[in-house]
C-alpha cells in the first residue's frame, strides 16, 4: 500500500464550516417558525436540527489523516441507505419481537439496532471490492450511524411535536439534546464495529481479526444497552465518554497500522 496523501487544511477543518453554516440555517428557520407560527417551516427545522451534528461529525472523521479510499458519494449513500435501511429493519424486527414476546429487553433493542446499522457497510464490503480497509470501514460505519441517528432524531422530534400539541420549545430541546449526543452514540458504535469488520476482511478473515470484530460488536451492544437503560444524564455522559474513547482508540489504531505498513525498511514513514 502506498503512503496516504496528506489531507488539505480545508478537508481537516471542513467540519467547522459544516457545523457553523448548519447552525446558522437552523437558527434562521427556527426563529422564522417562532415568529410566524407557520407550520410549513416545521419539516425544515426538524431536518436541519437532526442532521447538522451528524453531518459535521462525518466531516470531522473524514478530515482525519487516514488513508480513505471512499469518496463523498459513497459516504453520502452510506448515510442515506444506512439510515433508511437500518431504521426500517430495526423498527420491523423490534415490532415483531415485541408482538411475539411482549416487552423487548433493552439488550434486544441494542442487538437489533447494532446489527441493522451494519447492513449497508457489510453490503459495501461484499460488493465493492476496493473498499476493504479498516479506515474505509470506520468512515462508512460512522456515516451509516449518522444516517440512523438523524432519522431516529427526526422521528423523536416529530413525536414530541405531536404529543406536546405543537410545542416548538419541546421539539427544539429534543433536537438539540439528541443531535449533540449523536456522535457518542450510534455514530461511534457503528464506526468501531464497521472498522473491525473491514479489518477482518482486509486480513483475509483471520480468526484473530474475526474474533476482534465479534468483541467490538458485543461491546457496541453493551454500550447501546447501557445508554438506553440510563437512569440519569450523568450515566449517559459516562457512556458517551467511553464510546468516544473507543472511537478515538480505533482511529489511533488505524493510523498506527497504516504507519507500520507504509514504513520503509531502515526508515520512518511520514503519516499523512
Amino acid at each position: 500500500m502506498s503512503a496516504p496523501v496528506p489531507g488539505s487544511a480545508a478537508r481537516r477543518h471542513g467540519w467547522i464550516a459544516v457545523l457553523v453554516v448548519g447552525a446558522v440555517l437552523f437558527l434562521v428557520v427556527e426563529r422564522t417558525l417562532v415568529a410566524t407560527q407557520n407550520p410549513n417551516f416545521v419539516p425544515s427545522a426538524i431536518l436541519l436540527g437532526a442532521a447538522i451534528v451528524p453531518a459535521a461529525f462525518i466531516a470531522f472523521v473524514y478530515g482525519r489523516r487516514l488513508p480513505y479510499d471512499v469518496g463523498g458519494a459513497a459516504i453520502g449513500l452510506s448515510a442515506l441507505f444506512g439510515g433508511i435501511i437500518g431504521t426500517v429493519v430495526a423498527g420491523t424486527l423490534e415490532f415483531d419481537v415485541q408482538t411475539d414476546l411482549g416487552v423487548l429487553p433493552m439488550v434486544g433493542v441494542g442487538l437489533i439496532e447494532e446489527a441493522s446499522k451494519l447492513l449497508v457497510p457489510l453490503a459495501v464490503l461484499l460488493f465493492v471490492a476496493r473498499f476493504r480497509t479498516r479506515a474505509d470501514g470506520l468512515l462508512l460505519g460512522v456515516a451509516a450511524g449518522a444516517g440512523f441517528a438523524a432519522l431516529e432524531t427526526m422521528g423523536y422530534a416529530f413525536t414530541t411535536l405531536v404529543q406536546s400539541k405543537g410545542s416548538i420549545t419541546d421539539t427544539v430541546d429534543v433536537l438539540m439534546l439528541r443531535g449533540i449526543m449523536s456522535p457518542a452514540a450510534h455514530m461511534a458504535w457503528t464506526g468501531v464495529t464497521a472498522a473491525a469488520l473491514f479489518a477482518a476482511a482486509e486480513s483475509g478473515w483471520a480468526a484473530r481479526k474475526v474474533g476482534m470484530f465479534g468483541g467490538a460488536f458485543v461491546v457496541a451492544v453493551g454500550l447501546h444497552t447501557a445508554w438506553d437503560s440510563s437512569p440519569n444524564l450523568f450515566w449517559t455522559a459516562a457512556v458517551a465518554v467511553v464510546s468516544l474513547g473507543l472511537l478515538g482508540a480505533t482511529v489511533h489504531r488505524t493510523a498506527a497500522d497504516t504507519r507500520a505498513r507504509t514504513r520503509p525498511h531502515g526508515g520512518r514513514a511520514r503519516m499523512a
